[in-house]
């Protein structure tokens, strides 16, 4: 435990995983995966025990009731005795019962018995996640741990923290909410309340915050003198959190693994960008440069690199210009970074131009906007230039930190997912977190189309646009899945030509997403989407739509990641609703073209020539590609963990990063 866990700020040290230390987790993993007692054994054994005990929970006054908890909690969370666990999880659904009027099922139960263990619950969308979270963090609370409960956005930590507050309240426990804008005061308050609901990178960004206004990395000695000035929660008057006890992260694969691909990096202005003209300078000077001779592109990796014809090419560009241009280093960079805000960023796709003209980078996992967030080394302001835009101040980096690393430092660390079974191996080596899958409630009744194949996107979107308009016709509500803003508005001009009303819903509306979601399970509704996966909001479906088939889910491009798909595949057909659920692809998409490899010069082959079997050879070549893909960003993912590790040991204060 580190200096900061004993003193004033409890949290994990850091130790980094050896090669050995990683493949002898990923092997424990697996293990415990399969050696593991059936998880339905233990739901029906809560299910019986919630049966015995509910006469005489329910014969208690509510003074008597929270007593028990209160007694129980502690052996139960803090000890994790498991028959204790067990009564205190019947007990906390009793309170549930008579501050919302929700008895969890026994699921939810074993859900929220798995996150106070320290575990990863696999539970499928629409199985009640948010109560599981509620029900966990109540007892957790009651047993003394500071929680804080991690969603990957504000309006989802918002809509929790306020769903579960008649519980919280009923405990006589505390609960806040920490979202993008909240001025630090409130921010205090929140994360010394009993529970803090809060998104990951607002999370991320105030704990570097303190570690900034602690000088770093504070030793022990430092800490014992910052006690003289510690603030009402005793703690010292410049930190903002009180330590890192106890997380739940909500959508775990969306925090630990996709976005886990660059570090944050706390920054603050640093005043205006250096030679400002020769960024527009840069663009103009390299627009006619040609791919394969003045560069080359690797686009599975998103890294573009000037050949040395392109280096000459731009020295002969630039001769007599002066300024940047002059050194060698400089014009190198300049001339990549413009390159590659022409040729690997596109405006509706990786960013979008607000409404006062500021760039916003679209995160390509859920299709939301990223507020605050800018790309580094000179590459947001060769963007800027390039839309014609003014440029924004250059910064400086105060501070950064990986998610794996973050998170790692909690005493005690739990998370939730509908989509984990392919990360089992790296939440154990990286998290120390064992997955353990969490049983439906009902058996699922989706219905999975076989999927269709077309030879380019023109002739996809056409052929979208046809199913739509039939399922439309019937009265079946569709939700349409698309990867990229621009991919959703081509799809609704193509339905706007065809008089076919619909809702898009893209990182332009994210304000309105609750309205939209709200009305997307209604008779003959259609809804266009950007990536649904972490949207964490249920599809109600409407009178009479349950007899139509349900929701009929369309997805038109494959991801990277397998688990997205899954996500939003999971939109429909929950809690034992009837769905449909279809791909309808094209043969150019991104995720064939970049990582296809010779499975999909095959299924090219065998679609032009007719042949039987497309279907399964499609699944195939899907397949082949998304492990090549995750593979590459397990690569990535690795790295950055390592070059954080490194850069933390060079200006670790005190020459100890832990």
């Amino acid at each position: 435990m580190s200096s900061l866990a004993r003193t004033a700020f409890p949290e994990r040290a850091d130790r980094p995983t050896s090669a050995p230390d990683a493949w002898a987790l990923r092997l424990l993993g697996r293990l415990r995966r399969r050696l593991a007692p059936p998880a339905a054994r233990e739901v029906t054994r809560l299910g019986e025990l919630l049966q015995r005990r509910q006469p005489e929970l329910r014969a208690l006054d509510d003074a008597a009731l929270l007593a028990r908890l209160r007694t129980l909690a502690r052996p139960a969370v803090r000890e994790l005795q498991a028959d204790a666990l067990r009564e205190a999880l019947v007990a906390t659904a009793e309170l549930s019962r008579r501050a919302m009027g929700l008895t969890p099922y026994p699921t939810q139960l074993f859900g929220a018995m798995t996150l106070i263990r320290g575990q990863l619950a696999e539970m499928q969308t629409g199985e009640g996640k948010t109560l599981t979270a509620g029900l966990a963090a109540c007892l957790a609370g009651l047993a003394g741990l500071p929680v804080h409960v991690v969603t990957v956005n504000d309006y989802l930590a918002g809509r929790d923290a306020d769903k579960n507050r008649p519980l919280f309240g009923a405990a006589g426990l505390t609960v806040g909410v920490v979202a993008h804008g909240v001025e630090r005061p409130e921010r205090v308050r929140a994360y010394a309340c009993d529970i803090a609901y809060c998104t990951n990178k607002e999370l991320v960004f105030d704990y570097l915050r303190d570690r900034v206004a602690q000088g770093g990395r504070a030793g022990a000695a430092q800490l014992r003198a910052r006690r003289l000035a510690r603030g009402t929660q005793g703690l010292p008057a410049d930190t903002v959190l009180r330590g890192l006890h106890f997380a739940i992260v909500d959508e775990a694969d969306s925090i630990f693994i996709d976005e886990a691909r660059t570090p944050l990096i706390l920054a603050v202005e640093a005043g205006d960008v250096p030679h400002a003209e020769a960024y527009a300078q840069a663009l103009g000077l390299v627009a006619g440069f040609e791919r394969g001779r003045h560069f080359r592109i690797d686009e599975a990796r998103r890294e573009l690199h000037l050949t040395d014809a392109g280096v000459q090419a731009l020295a002969d560009a630039t001769a007599g210009l002066g300024g940047p241009w002059g050194a060698a280093h400089q014009r190198g960079h300049l001339g990549t970074q413009a390159l590659r805000a022409l040729h690997l960023f596109r405006r509706d796709e990786h960013y979008l131009v607000d409404a006062e003209g500021e760039v916003q980078i679209i995160d390509e996992y859920t299709g939301r906007v990223l507020p605050g967030r800018t790309w580094e080394q000179g590459l947001h302001q060769m963007i800027e230039a390039k839309e014609g835009v003014e440029l924004s101040p250059q910064t400086a980096t105060q501070a950064r930190i990986t998610y794996q690393r973050f998170f790692c430092r909690y005493l005690r660390l739990a998370g939730m997912s509908g989509t984990a079974r392919e990360m089992v191996a790296e939440f154990a080596a990286v998290f120390r977190l064992a997955t353990v899958t969490v049983p439906t409630h009902r058996p699922s009744a989706r219905v999975s189309l076989p999927p269709r194949l077309l030879p380019d996107e023109a002739a996809k979107w056409a052929a979208v646009a046809d199913f739509v308009a039939e399922r439309h016709r019937a009265g079946q509500p569709v939700l349409v899945g698309t990867r990229s803003v621009l991919s959703s508005e081509r799809l609704g001009e193509l339905l706007q030509a065809r008089g076919l009303a619909h809702r898009v819903l893209n990182a332009r509306q994210d304000a309105e997403e609750a309205a939209i979601v709200a009305v997307a399970g209604e008779r003959g509704a259609v809804t266009v989407a950007t990536n649904m996966a972490g949207r964490g909001t249920d599809i109600g479906l409407g009178p009479g739509v349950a007899e139509l088939g349900g929701l009929c889910v369309v997805l038109t491009e494959y991801h990277e990641s397998p688990r997205i798909d899954r996500q939003l595949v999971g939109r429909c057909a929950r809690q034992g609703d009837p769905g449909t659920a279809v791909a309808i692809v094209a043969l150019d998409d991104e995720l064939l073209r970049q990582h296809g490899g010779h499975e999909a010069r095959l299924l090219a082959w065998a679609e032009a020539a007719g042949a039987a079997g497309v279907g399964r050879l499609l699944q195939r070549a899907r397949v082949a590609a998304q492990r090549r893909a995750e593979r590459m960003h397990a690569r990535t993912r690795r790295e950055t963990m390592r070059q954080d590790e490194r850069i933390d040991r060079m200006t670790a204060f005190s020459g100890d990063p832990t």
